[in-house]
């Protein structure tokens, strides 16, 4: 006689993980073997054939045991439960009012200068809160994430200050560099006879005769080390075509006024602009306007050199 043996019934297991979202902001399940399957991945439960019994002519079972069917490694899945929505971030309500539309004062000139320092604002500035100074102060506002009135409170003058330095009495005064249209005042030597008048304030030097300016062109000036003299002096003489013999650089149309040091084409204040400094010379990167002003000054003429 012959004992049937069953097979013990093997169920797959698998944990779920979620690994991530799709991209229509769903999360990922992901099955993996050690936690209960769904349904149609569980093993067989049938009993398995046993050997034969007594009086059968069949032949010796394969294999007393059945394997377990196949379960995959892991399977991922989508479900649909979207994720939780992000909220905006507040923005605190806005502060009383310290400057705003109408207002004329001083404040409001460094107001302007601090917005154009930023490129918030364009062009002169002045004592005046117009319409050009509240659409300023609505962009940087909005920009900033600070309530959009278009005056300046407690919050938006903070945050104005933390990004921009204080302006500089130039800016105040609406002379920025190599602005050749300045209209900073010229220094009374220079109001007589013939004198390129030299401003460190406006960084320009202007070309007059008898108190009339006959051009104005953008320099820039030595480093802290090696700084441009101040003072008056005079044209000692002039080099067209002049190299340094100290730093092997070209100097075209120098016209030396102190020394080693001269008014002169720079091709580095040209390409560089303000980045950069002279050894103590005044540079300049017009070169037609130098080549002119070569021409126009001669031996002995006035050199001034001064703050407006």
């Amino acid at each position: 006689m012959g004992a049937g043996v069953g097979r013990t019934a093997t169920v797959a297991m698998a944990s779920a993980v979620l690994v991530g979202t799709s991209a229509l902001g769903y999360g990922v399940v992901r099955w993996t073997a050690g936690a209960d399957l769904p349904t149609s991945y569980a093993a067989d439960t049938t009993p398995a054939t046993t050997g034969p019994t007594a009086g059968s002519t069949a032949g010796p079972a394969a294999s007393t045991t059945a394997a377990p069917a196949a379960v995959p490694a892991r399977v991922e899945r989508q479900v649909t439960a979207p994720l939780p929505a992000v909220r905006p971030r507040a923005i605190p309500a806005a502060g009383p009012r310290i400057l705003g539309s109408g207002d004329h004062e001083a404040r409001v000139r460094d107001l302007q200068a601090r917005l154009r320092q930023i490129a918030w604002y364009f062009g002169n500035v002045t004592d005046d809160f117009g319409p050009s100074t509240v659409a300023a102060v609505r962009g940087f506002q909005a920009k900033r994430e600070i309530a959009v009135t278009g005056y300046v409170d407690r919050r938006t003058l903070n945050r104005l200050a933390e990004m921009t330095r204080t302006p500089t009495a130039d800016e105040l005064a609406n002379r920025q560099p190599g602005n050749t249209s300045t209209d900073a005042p010229l220094d009374p030597r220079c109001t007589t006879g013939r004198a390129m008048c030299v401003d460190k304030a406006s960084s320009t030097v202007r070309w007059v005769v008898d108190g009339s300016v006959q051009r104005t062109l953008a320099v820039r000036f030595g480093s802290s080390y090696s700084p441009t003299r101040e003072g008056v002096f005079q044209v000692d003489s002039k080099s067209r075509d002049h190299v340094s013999t100290i730093y092997e650089t070209a100097m075209p149309f120098a016209m030396f006024f102190s020394g080693g040091q001269a008014v002169h084409y720079s091709s580095d204040f040209a390409a560089t602009g303000y980045a950069g400094a002279s050894h103590g010379c005044v540079n300049v990167r017009d070169r037609a306007g130098i080549e002119w002003l070569f021409d126009q000054v001669s031996v002995g003429d006035k050199v001034v050199i001064y703050w407006s």
